[in-house]
């Protein structure tokens, strides 16, 4: 196997969920792992909660997900974001739509002064997302 460089999302008890609409949004499959079954479970009450998930859609993007348990602590952030670009722009503009739902625009799907359109939300989930489709003749 390649080497890659995958997101890996944390959240604070609703990983199943975050899965569930990453893969309403990119298609694909998905496979998760609980704490219970991971044996990882220190809390009976962490026993569903997601220890890890992967999602692999039809275009090759890999997103990985786990809830964070108790013990390690949840802290939030804005320090990281994940970005989809290419030149496919039907596809990358149906992502944009389906992440939208329920989001916060930070900056609308538009034409960029660099040629090429882009847009900036935060998922219903608090997850950063970068959108950039590559203008005529760019790639």
């Amino acid at each position: 196997m390649a080497t890659r460089l995958n997101p890996y999302l944390n959240f604070n008890g609703n990983a199943r969920a975050a899965v569930t609409f990453y893969h309403s949004v990119f298609g694909g499959e998905f496979t998760t792992m609980t704490y219970a079954e991971g044996g990882m479970q220190h809390d009976p009450a962490d026993a569903d909660k997601i220890m890890h998930s992967q999602l692999i859609s039809p275009s090759g993007y890999w997103l990985m997900l786990s809830d964070t348990p108790p013990h390690f602590g949840y802290n939030p952030g804005n320090t990281m974001s994940v970005s989809l670009s290419g030149d496919a722009e039907a596809e990358l503009t149906g992502y944009w739509n389906k992440l939208s739902d329920g989001a916060t625009i930070s900056m609308p799907l538009s034409k960029a002064p660099w040629g090429d359109s882009f847009g900036m939300l935060v998922d219903k989930f608090g997850v950063s997302w970068l959108v950039n489709i590559a203008g005529p003749g760019r790639s």
